[in-house]
């Protein structure tokens, strides 16, 4: 049989109305909400189905709304009859990748989340950072070019043969974004309150890292992959410290996507808001099927396709 592999989406994929279907035609998706609106002290259902974009566009909220999105449309999958044999998430999609494969249960997951939010809201607070997506260059290039522009810029989100975005300083970033748009690429501004995953964001993972200690850290029932290693988790003794690092260390999405591939990965299903990670498997991996789960109709379509 075909291995599949749920993958989890990040931040930035956000939408309001997210999730509201499955909520509505799963139960087994409503508790995930109702866990989330539990741990967090505040209705995570409501500010996903009805915003308003400024309020779900805050990392404190947009974090722990498209993890429970992400764990409704798991939910869904799972009584839909779609088994899985590996996860990975993109940035925050870790987190529910991590409930998915029973490393943390539900409940610390979005504990984990919710400290994880506030942490990076607070230091994305105390600092002016940036984010910009390159589209059209090989991330050897781009690594090149931030080494060459002065002040702090670095490539954080390896997305796809085509596609690394980079991060730091503000104005560093609005360099090297020149640069890259003499040479006739695109250097896309994206949304975001400061430079993730960038040492920008480190007063976040020492605040993040006390949290992650409390934690109880189980072995993975699936093949886990992970963005600091770009490769599959083999041993989860000292989950806190990779949690922390993970803030400030590059996304290796590509990396996972080619160990994935290697593992004989067939199906790569995407579960959560919109279907960025979709994209990005369609354009790294050839012949490989890849489709997303965010409402009924995804999903339905999503089981034919895997289920036949």
């Amino acid at each position: 049989m075909a291995k599949n592999v749920f993958l989890f989406s990040g931040q930035g994929s956000q939408y309001v109305g997210m999730g509201r279907e499955l909520y509505e035609s799963f139960p087994a998706a409503k508790v995930y909400f109702d866990k989330a609106a539990e741990v967090l002290g505040a209705d995570i259902a409501d500010i996903c189905f009805n915003g308003p974009d400024t309020e779900l566009n805050k990392t404190i909220n947009s974090q722990p709304a498209i993890m429970a999105t992400s764990l409704a449309a798991f939910a869904a999958a799972r009584e839909s009859g779609i088994a899985f044999d590996g996860v990975a998430g993109h940035s925050l999609g870790e987190y529910a990748a991590m409930v998915a494969a029973g490393v943390v249960s539900a409940d610390d997951g979005f504990k984990l989340i919710k400290a994880r939010a506030a942490a990076m809201q607070k230091a994305a607070d105390n600092s002016s950072g940036a984010m910009y997506a390159i589209i059209g260059l090989d991330a050897e290039e781009v690594e090149k070019i931030c080494e060459q522009t002065e002040g702090y810029v670095v490539p954080v989100n390896y997305n796809s043969a085509v596609q690394t975005v980079i991060a730091g300083e503000t104005d560093a970033c609005e360099r090297a974004a020149a640069v890259f748009t003499e040479m006739k690429k695109k250097a896309i501004k994206l949304n975001v309150a400061s430079a993730f995953h960038s040492k920008l964001m480190q007063s976040a993972a020492d605040e993040f890292i006390e949290t992650a200690k409390t934690i109880t850290f189980n072995t993975p029932k699936v093949e886990f992959y992970s963005n600091v290693l770009g490769a599959k988790l083999e041993d989860v003794s000292n989950m806190p410290e990779m949690l922390a690092r993970h803030i400030v260390s590059p996304v290796r999405f590509t990396s996972e996507l080619t160990e994935m591939e290697k593992a004989g990965y067939e199906n790569f299903i995407e579960l959560g808001p919109n279907k960025v990670l979709t994209g990005l498997v369609k354009k790294t991996l050839k012949g490989k099927t890849a489709v997303n789960i965010e409402n009924t109709q995804t999903l339905d379509k999503a089981t034919q396709t895997i289920n036949g």
